[in-house]
């Protein structure tokens, strides 16, 4: 695998236009795309956490601190 840097813009309706050199053969290649952040680039804020928010909307069942089976640790069960 071989690799190339070139520089693309990116246009407003989120395209990239590239012009590839005449030494590369037609096939199937992978794209990478690296960017840089700017000021103006929205940024997701994860929603804080408090404890017990999740109270009485998860159940564990019953059977969960029974042992599992033989054919569970041999991989022989779904």
């Amino acid at each position: 695998m071989q690799a190339i840097e070139l520089q693309a813009q990116i246009t407003a309706s989120h395209e990239i236009h590239l012009q590839l050199p005449t030494t590369i053969n037609a096939g199937i290649v992978k794209v990478i795309v690296m960017y840089d952040m700017q000021d103006n680039d929205i940024t997701i804020n994860p929603k804080k956490r408090s404890f017990g928010q999740f109270r009485q909307q998860v159940q564990i069942d019953s059977g969960f601190d029974d042992e599992l089976s033989p054919e569970f640790w041999l991989g022989q069960s779904v």
